[in-house]
């Protein structure tokens, strides 16, 4: 059925492992790398013991180096993301050497990658992915489900979305995404007298970026993590504004390291610094309210 829509070479690598490549746009210098990520599932028994199931990590290395070569602008398709769930503390999707794989592909690649679009969550997030020096280089966006899964996952409370639909705006000569607007049904309402599909939130003007680019989502991070006012508004999206309730300090440590760091050990990191900096960011102001009192009554 799909076969008069792929090239010949296309065709042969998804019989081979479900992965292809084409022209974006059927144009010159455009192109989508549409991978078979359940290869990496940390699930999948049949390809734990692999180190490059169906050859699709050396396949995806030459694609992404001759388009560095021909001055080709990418972006790269999935399902199963790499890193964190946000909404489970210490829940990868990838086996760890393929988590590490993946990283060091962006991270070589980074200059011919315009954008990564994966899903798999059914929530609404982002991946930021960084260089050696710390300088934002890539994004992935996780787009939420049309379903409204419910998570299994022991431990995750209201692991559920609205259905949402996500369309991306960009510029068709650089592939800049310039911006992300999500729509969504409110399925409360719709239970009580009918649905209707509506805008739930434009990302340049909830977080105030001028666009999409890895240094604006990094920005948007940023300010999510300093701001409990971004980070509620973040969180209420996260799950397509189904749960509303408010993000705690823990809440807070589970999303930002899931966003901020792909890689397991920064991942680890991230995790110890924040839940540190919120133990003593509630500690401190208590502190100087009780040598405030020591002083008035010297």
């Amino acid at each position: 059925m799909w076969q008069g829509w792929l090239d010949p070479e296309s065709r042969g690598t998804f019989k081979k492992g479900g992965y292809y490549t084409e022209k974006l746009l059927n144009r010159t210098g455009f192109r989508m790398l549409v991978l078979n990520t359940n290869l990496y599932y940390d699930q999948n028994k049949a390809t734990q013991d692999m180190d490059d199931p169906a050859g699709q990590f050396s396949w995806a290395d030459q694609v992404l180096t001759e388009a560095a070569n021909t001055k080709e602008k990418v972006y790269i398709i999935g399902h199963v993301p790499p890193g964190f769930f946000e909404k489970k503390r210490n829940k990868p999707w990838f086996k760890p050497s393929f988590n590490k794989l993946y990283l060091d592909l962006i991270q070589k690649h980074h200059s011919v990658i315009l954008g990564q679009f994966f899903g798999h969550h059914h929530t609404d997030s982002f991946r930021m992915f960084y260089s050696s020096d710390g300088s934002p280089i890539s994004t992935m966006f996780l787009s939420p489900g049309v379903t409204p899964w419910k998570t299994s996952l022991p431990g995750v409370m209201d692991g559920a979305n609205n259905p949402g639909i996500r369309v991306f705006e960009y510029d068709t000569q650089t592939l800049l995404v310039k911006d992300v607007v999500t729509h969504y049904l409110n399925l409360t309402r719709a239970n009580v007298a009918h649905g209707r599909w509506e805008k739930e939130y434009r990302l340049t003007e909830s977080f105030r970026v001028p666009d999409a680019s890895p240094a604006s989502m990094h920005r948007a991070l940023e300010r999510i993590a300093s701001s409990r006012c971004y980070l509620q508004k973040y969180y209420e999206f996260n799950s397509v504004s189904y749960d509303l309730t408010e993000c705690n300090s823990d809440c807070r440590v589970d999303h930002v390291c899931a966003a901020r760091e792909v890689d397991f050990d920064r991942y680890e990191h991230c995790l110890e610094k924040e839940r540190a900096a919120a133990i003593y960011g509630g500690f401190l102001p208590v502190l100087s309210v009780a040598v405030s009192l020591v002083f008035a009554n010297w």
